[in-house]
Formats: structure tokens, sequence, C-alpha cells
């Protein structure tokens, strides 16, 4: 049996699995456009407002991010991935800055004009998501959480 066969058998004999995957697609759609109002708003292509979602994520994670790092998650060329962080630099979004530790290397950092931008336009969103997610106990969230890493995980995978 095929992958896609045995998931469609999968769907057909345990329906929450097909319902939870639609709630994934839906999830998904509406990110999507509320990231494309965010693109449209700071005149951003795609890459630009990935590369600052992804700085944003790994900043909060207390992780560092090198221009390579951009490049891999992106999967862009290091010659695209200079263009793409030279011109938020020049917009004002990034900085680079020395590594704290190795004085070759660079890290790429999100400028406070970023985190505003970030935050008066997903700032309402992220409160309703707050609200919505106060609904549910503890517990609840944990499995939930649980769920979308191990899902992040599954689809993170290099092809």
């Amino acid at each position: 049996m095929s992958t896609v066969d045995n998931a469609v058998s999968t769907s057909a004999t345990r329906p929450a699995i097909a319902q939870t995957l639609r709630a994934v697609q839906t999830l998904s759609d509406a990110l999507d456009r509320m990231h494309s109002g965010m693109k449209g708003d700071m005149g951003m292509n795609a890459s630009d407002l990935a590369t600052l979602r992804m700085l944003t994520i790994r900043e909060t994670r207390g992780e560092m991010v090198s221009p390579h790092d951009v490049a891999t998650h992106l999967r862009i060329s290091t010659a695209s991935t200079t263009k793409l962080i030279d011109r938020l630099v020049a917009s004002g979004h990034l900085e680079r800055r020395p590594h704290p530790s190795d004085g070759r290397a660079r890290v790429v950092v999100l400028t406070e004009k970023s985190r505003r931008e970030f935050f008066q336009h997903f700032g309402a969103h992220l409160g309703a998501m707050r609200e919505m997610a106060a609904q549910f106990d503890d517990r609840q969230l944990e499995t939930v959480a649980s769920f979308m890493d191990q899902l992040t995980e599954a689809i993170s995978t290099d092809d």
C-alpha cells in the first residue's frame, strides 16, 4: 500500500484525523492571509517576511541567527541571502552584529523598528489568539502544543 493510500485509509477509519488535518489546513490558510496583509503593509516580499518571522521565533528561544541560518531556512543561495539581508538592513528591519563568541562570524538581529511593526500588525491577532487559548485548560493546551510541535517537526525534514 502506498503512503497516499495508507493516509486515505487511516483518515477513513479515523475521521478525527481527517478533521484535524482539515483544521490544520484552515489555520495555515488563515496565517497565509494574515502574513499577506503584513507583506503589503510593510512593502516586503515573502522571503523578507519569512526571514523576520524566523528571527522573531529564534529570538524568543534565545537563539542567534547567522546569515547561513537564513539561507538554510529559506533554502536560497548565499548570494540571494546577502541581497535579502542587505535589503532588510537598508529598510531598518535588521542589523548585522559580530557574533559574541566568534569574532570572525556575524549574526543578524531584529531592530526595534521590526519589533514595533510586527506588534502593530500582529498585536490584535495575538490578543485574539490568547483570548481563544484561555478557554482551554493547561492540560489541553499542552496537548495542542505537543501536537503542533510534532507536526512541525514531521513536515520540516529536509528533502
